[in-house]
């Protein structure tokens, strides 16, 4: 059997791939692995300034294998809550690089798959795509920090009729509602992914990433503290050769030229 899951490098961006078709791309060790190891080389190379999640095969993930879940039932709670902390472990790495995570979604996500694909900073799906959050008819709750995501995106209506009812919800819904980036007809996914890490390459990486990090970390709602974390940054940001060029190129009247800094 062939690898379930590998990376493409692409230069300046990593395009991560779950390549169990046959499955519709269900969750493995091997995937957690490569997607692991993708966000630390990402976060570790400056000449990559971003990461795109997407799968083979038309559909982007159906989250966790039911089969090897039903095999935990007789297991220890603390057993149980360490393989939960495996997937917990993967959407940190998203969330925690430091390049934007892009997800390609064709097809659609289904539990843990939507939580993997909300864990990321910009979503492109095709406008045919359809996202589930079935737990419920499992006898499961979310995880994955799929509700800590939706929550921030989502009308509480829409997330409750989602998780509660576990109903499939259209991307031109989610989309309407402002949870993702881009809708794309079937099959240009991934071309308008590409095109927006395009966008990316273009800006200061430095500068996205302590953006990325405020941005995740204004969830904590404690406003004082996050006065201080954009102080902090801000000031940081003033005094680098991005903020240099940045500055230079609009008093000039030019386009900047962020991508000779990461060279």
């Amino acid at each position: 059997m062939g690898a379930t899951a590998y990376t493409k490098d692409l230069g300046d961006r990593l395009v991560v791939l779950n390549a169990n078709p046959a499955k519709r791309n269900v969750l493995s060790a091997e995937y957690y692995d490569v997607v692991k190891e993708a966000m630390k080389k990402a976060s570790e190379e400056s000449r990559i300034c971003a990461v795109i999640m997407s799968a083979e095969g038309g559909y982007f993930c159906a989250g966790g294998d039911l089969s090897q879940l039903e095999n935990r039932q007789d297991s220890t709670l603390e057993y149980r809550v360490s393989r939960i902390d495996e997937l917990h472990d993967v959407i940190r790495s998203i969330t925690q690089c430091t390049k934007p995570v892009v997800a390609a979604i064709e097809g659609g996500a289904a539990g843990a798959g939507v939580s993997i694909a909300f864990a990321c900073d910009l979503l492109v799906a095709s406008v045919q795509s359809a996202f589930t959050v079935a737990y419920v008819k499992a006898g499961l709750v979310p995880d994955g920090g799929l509700t800590h995501h939706l929550a921030q995106q989502l009308p509480r209506s829409l997330l409750m009729r989602m998780a509660l009812l576990g109903e499939p919800v259209s991307a031109q819904t989610l989309f309407n509602a402002g949870a993702l980036n881009e809708l794309a007809p079937a099959g240009d996914v991934m071309d308008n992914a590409m095109a927006l890490v395009d966008l990316l390459a273009q800006g200061p990486t430095a500068t996205q990433s302590a953006i990325k990090n405020l941005v995740n970390q204004a969830a904590s709602g404690d406003f004082e503290a996050q006065l201080n974390r954009e102080s902090r940054a801000m000031a940081e940001a003033l005094g680098s050769d991005e903020a240099a060029e940045g500055m230079a190129s609009f008093l000039e009247k030019r386009q900047p030229n962020f991508a000779r800094l990461r060279n």
